[in-house]
């Protein structure tokens, strides 16, 4: 019956389409809908406007549905209409085929609907004959026919879409080419590797190749040849090996010869086409979740969770020992010794520190799934990526600084503080913001991994995820408050505080110092020019309310307010007009930079390759590359072992290093990868790098 009921949906749909098709009248860049207005508006557009001649141009065809309103994949499903097309151009113009953007899912009425409720782009590259004189113009016009629906209603569209495209030189526009980036990153990836499946009964199995390591979400196949799989039925997918199997119901009468093609979804990010032909299917392996297209359940699920959490966590308590944090140690260990032994201050600030790392990190992981769902490839730490960011923070690290060095004292700055205690948890919570929004960047071990698979899962689990990474920042902390063991290890408060926190003023400084030239990286010379500037204002005027303070003089909240609120601007809006020549991005790093091109080129060749990410942020990784990597002996032994080293320098976001990281399962740096001779999958090596790890490797690759 609901394969009857589909079959009578589409025959009325076509109908309904050709009927509208003789009925409308078609007009320059639109189609009618039922007042003259079209439901789903189309365009076309061009990356270059000048191809060059025998060459080819990617043009397309913009498509944007009124709210509530759907447009058709390819394979409508069990109801629908996909477009049509009949092109005119001139003699010796060739169309190439649509390329579609992976669909999404509707069910209505038991029948599924392959559908696009968005706006999307179809892509097609148009040949260009080779005899054409520069200047040539070219007119492409195409009379395209679509169907529009809501959950209710369907309307028949149609329009002619135009262009003209003049023969010159094949220039790409930089914003052309982003755009049509990313147009191209919803467009499934061809997959080079054959895959199989095996018809049983009223099931079937395909078998796609897909890395072990491999992230993944929840699969989906949508299939292009028409009545091969059940469309509304549940898939269920299981990880055998390098592979995953994707098993759902054949409909009545389906053919059990010829290839399937179609499109696996393998996560929100990661889509890839492919052709399967008879043949061994896999048994066995690990299921993936519940049956896909229901709601994510089951044993496996959780334990998912329950490791990315752990994960996440061990990453949050290793971070207090990685180099990134240990400046923001210093703030802890004297709100320590202040609270000295008095159990509830300790344990109200614990409370406090946590609850501000807390929402600091909840704060960073929702800002980020927002962002990559509006379409943005960033990943964790993406804040540190912005010179902005950089010069807020280094006035912030000029002034802690300042404190703990006795210029100023933060105390007498609070407004209508009667109670000391009520400071004590504003300060405990700020330090903990603090801490987690400057540490956090920093990968650790086991923290990548889990950041990666909290990319795939609903948001409400990711955000335990990152809640979890705080926990984990925050447990020295509530373990000392918590446990009296361990707080009766910490000294009383005594005069050596005043001296601890000279000392612990030296890790600040040079925090402000590391961010400066961080600032120099991103910006050039106007950045150290600017980081300068920022950072003497910020000193003079500190130091002159010090003044103030130690002669018992009050403070011009007004004026201050006002030099704070300009300062702040400053930094927010001089980057722009400051920067000059920009570091190359690679460049002062060992290895030639990263490309997938390139990395391709030299695994077809089989040559030994060491990749690795990092970012001028990220601690971790300079420790890594100063100790490790940027080595004589490494260096001697990649030569003899003739080992290519790759770097991907992820300082200032870049979409094609950020799509990579989130191929591998990370969200962040550091990332190190050794791709052996002819290997399938390269060897993920340690976040925490040794000289003879990598000489290791170089051994055995030569």
């Amino acid at each position: 019956m609901r394969r009857l009921n589909g079959l009578l949906m589409t025959a009325l749909c076509l109908c309904a389409l050709l009927l509208g098709a003789q009925m409308a009248q078609a007009q320059i860049g639109g189609a009618f809908g039922p007042k003259g207005e079209p439901h789903i508006r189309a365009s076309l557009v061009t990356e270059s406007a000048a191809p060059a001649p025998g060459g080819t141009v990617t043009v397309a065809i913009l498509m944007k549905p009124d709210k509530g309103w759907h447009g058709y994949w390819e394979n409508p499903g069990d109801a629908g209409a996909g477009m049509r097309i009949e092109w005119e151009t001139p003699e010796g113009v060739r169309m190439g085929a649509l390329r579609y953007p992976v669909p999404e899912r509707l069910l209505i009425a038991g029948l599924m609907n392959h559908v696009y409720e968005h706006d999307y782009a179809m892509l097609l590259d148009i040949a260009i004959p080779a005899e054409l004189a520069p200047g040539t113009s070219i007119p492409i016009r195409g009379k395209a026919q679509w169907l529009a629906c809501t959950d209710s209603i369907c309307v028949p569209e149609q329009g002619e879409i135009s262009t003209t495209l003049t023969v010159g030189d094949g220039r790409i526009a930089p914003e052309d080419r982003a755009r049509f980036d990313g147009f191209r990153a919803s467009i499934p990836r061809p997959l080079d590797q054959q895959a199989r499946y095996r018809v049983t009964g009223d099931r079937i199995a395909i078998a796609v190749p897909y890395p072990a390591a491999a992230p993944v979400g929840q699969p989906w196949f949508f299939a292009l040849s028409k009545q091969r799989v059940a469309y509304a039925e549940p898939q269920q997918v299981r990880r055998a090996g390098d592979f995953l199997v994707v098993e759902t119901a054949v409909p009545e009468g389906a053919a059990t010869s010829g290839a399937v093609d179609g499109v696996l979804a393998v996560s929100d990010k990661i889509a890839l086409q492919i052709k399967a032909v008879p043949g061994d299917v896999p048994s066995g392996g690990e299921r993936i979740g519940g049956a896909a297209g229901e709601a994510a359940s089951g044993e496996w699920t959780a334990a998912a969770v329950l490791l990315a959490l752990g994960g996440a966590f061990l990453g949050g308590l290793i971070l207090n020992i990685m180099p990134c944090v240990f400046p923001i140690l210093s703030l802890k260990a004297i709100s320590l010794a202040k609270a000295g032994g008095e159990e509830r201050k300790v344990r109200s600030e614990a409370l406090a520190y946590t609850a501000g790392i807390l929402v600091t990190c909840l704060a960073l992981g929702a800002l980020m799934l927002a962002i990559r769902a509006g379409g943005a490839q960033i990943g964790w730490a993406f804040q540190l990526q912005d010179p902005r960011v950089i010069a807020l923070l280094l006035i912030l690290m000029v002034a802690i600084t300042l404190n703990l060095l006795g210029a100023f004292e933060i105390a007498t700055v609070s407004v209508g503080q009667d109670k000391a205690g009520q400071g004590g948890h504003a300060g405990a919570f700020w330090t903990g913001a603090l801490a987690a929004f400057v540490a956090t960047p920093c990968t650790g071990p086991f923290m990548g991994a889990a950041m990666g698979a909290a990319l795939v899962l609903p948001w409400p689990l990711a955000l335990t995820v990152f809640a979890g990474l705080g926990l984990g920042l925050a447990l020295p902390f509530l373990a000392i408050a918590y446990v009296p063991a361990l707080r009766r290890l910490m000294p009383r408060p005594g005069t050596w505080m005043t001296t601890f926190r000279r000392i612990m003023a030296v890790p600040m400084g040079l925090t402000a110092l590391g961010l400066l030239w961080l600032l120099s990286r991103q910006l050039g010379v106007g950045g150290i020019a600017l980081g300068i500037a920022l950072a003497a204002v910020a000193t003079i005027l500190l130091v002159l309310l010090g003044r103030r303070q130690r002669s018992g003089v009050g403070v011009n909240w007004a004026l201050g307010g006002l030099a704070l609120v300009l300062l702040g601007t400053a930094a927010v809006a001089a980057p722009p007009f400051v920067r000059s020549e920009k570091v190359a991005a690679g460049e002062g790093l060992l290895g030639e930079s990263f490309s997938e091109a390139k990395l391709a080129a030299l695994r077809q060749a089989n040559k030994p390759v060491f990749l690795y990410f990092t970012a001028d942020w990220c601690l971790t990784c300079k420790v890594n590359e100063a100790n490790a990597i940027d080595t004589e002996a490494v260096r001697d032994a990649f030569d003899k072992g003739g080992m290519t080293v790759m770097v991907g320098d992820w300082t200032n976001a870049d979409p094609a290093i950020s799509r990579f990281l989130e191929a591998n399962g990370r969200s962040g740096v550091p990332l190190y990868l050794y791709y052996a001779p002819g290997a399938a999958a390269p060897r993920v090596l340690p976040q925490v790098l040794t000289p003879s790890t990598l000489t290791d490797i170089a051994k055995a690759g030569a």
